[in-house]
C-alpha cells in the first residue's frame, strides 16, 4: 500500500509539470550561460538535495529499493538535483582498495545510482573525493604516497605531493571513463550527470594564504578538462573568502581554511560557485536570531559576488539545521530552509546568479544509521516537506516561464523567415519581371 501511495505522489506530480517535462523529454548536458545553467536552450534553476550514501547502499543489491524509494520521494516534491559520492578510499567496503585497485561491486552501485536518477529525471554532482578521513579522504591518499617511500608531515601534503596527485589523477580518469554495467554509457557521455566536484570542502590550514589550494584546483580543473569535455566542473568549496578580497573577510566564520571563494573561482576550469551554510555550526553559542541573521548576509553577499565578480552561476550545495541544536524545533529548521529559498528564488526571478540549493541530507525510512541530527525524511516531517515542495514549484514556474519564452522567439524567428521567403517569391511578380 505505502509504494502504491509513493508511486501515485509521484505520477500526479508528474501530470502537474506535464507542460514542461515535455520541454525537457529529450535529455541533454547541463550547460552554462553566463551565470545561468541552461538545459536544452533553457535557463534551468532546480531544487536538490544531498545523499551521500547513495553508492555505498546500493552496493548491496537487496538494499537498492532505499534508493528508488529516495529518488521516488525525491521526484515527488520537486526535487531534480542530487550531490553525493563517487568515492570510498580504503577502509571497509570500499570504491578504491588501493591506488588504481577498484572494487567491481561498489562500483556497480554507482551504476545503478546513476541509472535510477535518469529514471526519474534527478541530474547528479558527483564528489570525486573528501577532504576529512570518513570514507578515506586526503588523509588515505597520503598515507599511501607514505607507503611508497614518500616523506610526508601532514595530510595537507595530499594537495602537494605528486605522488599523492598522481592517485588522485588515476582515480578521476577511472571514474569518468567508467562504463556503466547497466545503461552502457561511460559516464563522461552521460547526461543524468550534471557534474564533477574535485573534492568535498577542501582545506588547507597549513596555508593560509591560499596559493596551495590555488595551485590544486588549477591543476585538477585542467585535467578532468582533459579526460571530460562533455560536464560542468566546480571545486567543492564552502564559500569562505580569502586574501585575494581582505574586505569580504568580515563575512566569514572566524577561521580560515586555506580557500578563497574568489580566486579558485575564478580559475578557467571550474564552471560554477558552490557555497555551503551551516550557522549553527559556525555559531554553536548564538542565538537563532544571530545565526538567521549572519546567514542572510552569507546568502547575499555571495549571490552578489557571483553575480557582479565571478560572473559564474552559484549553486547553494549544502545546507542545513541539526535536530540535535540545543532548543531545536522544526520551525527553526523550517525558517532557515525558507531563508535560504528565498534568497535563491529572489535572484533567480531578477536574473541572478543563484541557480539553486541542494540540502543535507534526504534519507527513506529504514536508515536510522544514517542519521546525523540534519537528515530530512519527508514522510516524517511533513512541514518541512511542504517548504521544499514550495520551492521546487516555484523554480518550476520560472523554469516554464523561460520554456515559453523560448518557444515565442522561435515563433517569432520562424514568422520571420516566412515573412522574408514569401517577399522573396512575390518580388519578381510586383516589378512585373
Amino acid at each position: 500500500m505505502k509504494s502504491w501511495a509513493l508511486a501515485l505522489l509521484v505520477l500526479v506530480f508528474i501530470q502537474k509539470q506535464g507542460n514542461f517535462l515535455q520541454v525537457e523529454a529529450a535529455d541533454g548536458f547541463v550547460k552554462t550561460s553566463g551565470m545561468h545553467f541552461v538545459l536544452n536552450g533553457i535557463p534551468y534553476h532546480a531544487n536538490g538535495f544531498n545523499a551521500y550514501w547513495l553508492m555505498y547502499v546500493a552496493s548491496d543489491p537487496s538494499q537498492r529499493s532505499k534508493i528508488s524509494s529516495a529518488f521516488a520521494e525525491a521526484a515527488g516534491h520537486g526535487l531534480t538535483i542530487a550531490r553525493t559520492w563517487a568515492f570510498s578510499d580504503g577502509g571497509y567496503r570500499p570504491l578504491q582498495y588501493s591506488p588504481g585497485s577498484y572494487n567491481e561491486q561498489m562500483f556497480q552501485g554507482l551504476d545503478f545510482v546513476i541509472s535510477e536518477a535518469g529514471k526519474y529525471g534527478i541530474k547528479l554532482v558527483l564528489s570525486l573525493a573528501n577532504n576529512y578521513e570518513s570514507f578515506g579522504g586526503k588523509k588515505q591518499y597520503v598515507d599511501w604516497a607514505r607507503g611508497q617511500g614518500q616523506y610526508l608531515t601532514s595530510d595537507d601534503d595530499f594537495f602537494r605531493n605528486s605522488v599523492a596527485k598522481g592517485y588522485y589523477k588515476n582515480h578521476i580518469k577511472t571514474v569518468l571513463t567508467r562504463r556503466n554495467s547497466i545503461t552502457g554509457v561511460v559516464y563522461k557521455d552521460e547526461p543524468t550527470i550534471m557534474a564533477w566536484e574535485l573534492m568535498n570542502e577542501p582545506r588547507c590550514t597549513s596555508d593560509p594564504s591560499g596559493r596551495t589550494i590555488q595551485a590544486w584546483i588549477t591543476e585538477m580543473a585542467s585535467y578532468v578538462k582533459s579526460v571530460d569535455g562533455n560536464h560542468l566542473l566546480e571545486a567543492g568549496l564552502e564559500g569562505f573568502y580569502g586574501q585575494t578580497s581582505p574586505q569580504k573577510q568580515q563575512y566569514n566564520p572566524n577561521f580560515q581554511v586555506g580557500t578563497d571563494f574568489i580566486a579558485n573561482n575564478q580559475i578557467p576550469g571550474i564552471d560554477f560557485a558552490t557555497v555551503h551554510s551551516y550557522p549553527d555550526q559556525w555559531f554553536s553559542s548564538s542565538s537563532d536570531d544571530t545565526q538567521l541573521s549572519f546567514l542572510n548576509e552569507w546568502l547575499n553577499n555571495h549571490i552578489q559576488d557571483a553575480q557582479n565578480v565571478l560572473r559564474k552561476p552559484l549553486l547553494f550545495t549544502e545546507f542545513g539545521k541539526s535536530s540535535k541544536d540545543s532548543g531545536y524545533s522544526t520551525y527553526q529548521r523550517d525558517m532557515l530552509f525558507n531563508t535560504v529559498y528565498s534568497a535563491i528564488y529572489s535572484s533567480a526571478r531578477s536574473g541572478g546568479a543563484a541557480v539553486g540549493g541542494m540540502f543535507w541530507q534526504l534519507l527513506t525510512e529504514g536508515m536510522d544509521s544514517f542519521r546525523d541530527g540534519y537528515e530530512i525524511v519527508l514522510s516524517e516531517s511533513p512541514s518541512t516537506a511542504n517548504v521544499i515542495a514550495q520551492q521546487s514549484h516555484k523554480l518550476y514556474l520560472l523554469r516554464k516561464m523561460y520554456a515559453r519564452l523560448r518557444n515565442i522567439q522561435k515563433w517569432k524567428r520562424a514568422r520571420a523567415i516566412r515573412r522574408a521567403q514569401w517577399w522573396n517569391r512575390n518580388k519578381g511578380k510586383n516589378t512585373g519581371n
